[in-house]
């Protein structure tokens, strides 16, 4: 079982990027999805989640209305559109897969983890 995220790199403060997880050997189309996110000297936080149909999404307030999680059962991808970036979203971002349908905000909720990809926002 693998995911894999890609789609980071520097960006000017006001930007976007678009992160990408691919998940491999064995489907999650049946569980929830999350990116988390850890800048230097800080604690792992929670970022966004979505539900296994897509039908759920949550937030960290600090990303609402700025960030988007979406997710293609068929491809078995989810992603992160991130706009109006700001320098406080420096950090690796991680893909997360979850243990149960429902979206989930704690890290203990999930199983799998992605490697993370940097994402580095200049002011």
């Amino acid at each position: 079982v693998q995911l894999v995220e890609s789609g980071g790199g520097l960006v000017q403060a006001g930007g976007s990027l678009r992160l990408s997880c691919a998940a491999s050997g064995r489907t999650f189309s049946n569980v929830a999805m999350g990116w988390f996110r850890q800048a230097p000297g800080k604690v792992r936080e929670f970022v966004a989640t979505i539900s296994w149909n897509g039908g759920s999404t949550d937030y960290v307030d600090t990303v609402k209305d700025r960030f988007t999680i979406s997710r293609d059962n068929v491809k078995n991808t989810v992603d992160l559109q991130m706009n109006s970036l700001k320098p406080e979203d420096t950090a690796v971002y991680y893909c997360a897969a979850g243990r149960s349908w429902s979206p989930a905000i704690f890290g203990y909720e999930y199983d799998y983890w992605g490697q993370g990809t940097q994402v580095t926002v200049s002011s």
